[in-house]
């Protein structure tokens, strides 16, 4: 089984990217290799990004985007309370990073992943035990 790993709202992004097409490819790779091995998590926080994001900026035709919402949703999704919130206000704290990048890192903490695959934080980085990889590297 692979390594358990948390998915940041830009690598499901980049899946409807057409401008990209090697990030693409490589997105929706590492998505089907984890969903095949039920390896992959994500967040409410990411699911709700990823559809704002798609449809607003890449005019993605809503209903298309709710379907693939209903796809990356057979992976694990954390839903966060309030002790998650608690826990990514110290993570901003701690680690000096956004609010929002912090409740990613707390998700992904709370589904016990060990990488967290992300363009925005900074690759090779740990923090918390959780290893940072922008797959497109």
């Amino acid at each position: 089984m692979s390594e358990r790993g948390f998915f940041d709202t830009n690598i499901l992004i980049y899946t409807d990217d057409k401008r990209e097409p090697r990030k693409r490819n490589l997105g929706l790779a590492l998505l089907a290799h984890h969903q095949k091995t039920r390896s992959g998590a994500i967040s409410l926080q990411v699911l709700q990004e990823y559809y704002a994001v798609v449809t607003r900026k890449m005019h993605v035709d809503p209903e298309l985007a709710r379907y693939k919402v209903s796809l990356f949703a057979h992976m694990d999704v954390m839903r966060p309370d309030v002790p998650d919130l608690i826990a990514a206000i110290d993570n901003h704290c701690l680690h000096k990073i956004s609010f929002w990048d912090g409740l990613i890192l707390q998700a992904a903490e709370a589904m016990q992943c060990r990488i967290l695959y992300s363009e925005n934080f900074q690759a090779k980085r740990s923090y918390n035990g959780i290893r940072i990889v922008n797959p497109f590297l």
